[in-house]
């Protein structure tokens, strides 16, 4: 599979990347047994997804221990990627906090180094953003961690980060069906910051498996995510993928395979990741880091989105 520098000073990754918040837990309604789970991830380094994106809220640690287990023997082979949320969800922001947090996702890992660190989400606690990116640089310096970067910040935040240390990535919500961040992923490119996108797939629309009709197992978080983003306006969601899906078929791939290869298209994009609990499904997602769109077919899409 292709692979990017992350940023000016990042490693350097496959163009899809494997994300472990399915693996987490039940927020994707029932799950799948644990052997199953660490079967699809190791299938996706098998395929070329060579970096993991995983996070200590996801599942309450879960998620971290199953990656820890998935890559057992196999450390060299992958980039690690972790984060540390804010409270309540997460173990917070405070500098003795973030430093506990790196601690306890480096055992449930098995590894004594993080590849890459993020900042889950803003904190509202009122914790300057100062101290808390401080503290990352401690973690840095004592090798705990190697690249640092953040996840759903605004450029102000980043800038925020900026003067005190370079920040290696930005993880941001992008999709052909949620593009309100593109101007920011642009300007990241220019600022030599990496952009590895969530929810390239929105979150299953962008598979074609979903339809006006589908509902969502009990505990799905998608059976309540009205509010915004690509299911508050489903009609108009579907009607995308409706006519993006002759372009698929004329590439001769599958719809998530195409909406994967236009994200890291798009200026300013790093690398996607993508999640499933499902090998077959990981193995297809890979093969799309190999897909190549052409300037006309990338016109062809963007005309279909505007």
């Amino acid at each position: 599979m292709r692979t990017r520098k992350l940023g000016a000073r990042g490693p350097e990754i496959s163009v899809i990347g494997f994300g472990a918040w399915e693996a987490g837990g039940t927020a994707w309604g029932p799950n799948e047994s644990e052997d199953v789970i660490i079967e699809a991830i190791r299938a996706g380094i098998d395929a070329g997804i060579h970096w993991i994106d995983t996070a200590e809220v996801y599942g309450d640690g879960v998620s971290e221990l199953l990656v820890g287990r998935a890559i057992a023997g196999r450390r060299d082979e992958v980039v690690i990627a972790s984060k540390v949320a804010p409270q309540p969800e997460g173990t917070g922001f405070a500098p003795a906090q973030v430093r506990a947090a790196c601690e306890k996702s480096l055992g449930r890992l098995g590894i004594d180094r993080i590849d890459l660190y993020q900042l889950h989400w803003l904190d509202e606690s009122g914790i300057p953003l100062e101290d808390t990116w401080g503290a990352m640089c401690e973690l840095q310096d004592s090798g705990l961690i190697g690249a640092m970067g953040v996840s759903n910040f605004e450029q102000e935040q980043i800038e925020t980060c900026l003067a005190i240390r370079h920040v290696d990535s930005l993880q941001p919500e992008f999709s052909m069906l949620e593009g309100k961040h593109a101007e920011l992923i642009r300007w990241c490119g220019d600022e030599g910051i990496g952009v590895v996108s969530y929810g390239p797939l929105a979150f299953g629309l962008l598979t074609g498996a979903i339809t006006a009709e589908t509902s969502f197992a009990a505990g799905d978080w998608r059976a309540d995510k009205q509010e915004d983003g690509p299911f508050a306006d489903l009609a108009r969601s579907l009607e995308v993928v409706d006519r993006i899906r002759p372009v698929a078929e004329r590439l001769g791939c599958t719809l998530s395979q195409l909406a994967l290869a236009w994200n890291v298209r798009q200026a300013g994009v790093t690398a996607a990741i993508a999640g499933s609990r499902n090998p077959a499904h990981v193995r297809a997602n890979a093969a799309a880091g190999d897909i190549e769109l052409d300037e006309t077919t990338l016109a062809e899409l963007d005309a279909i989105l505007a």
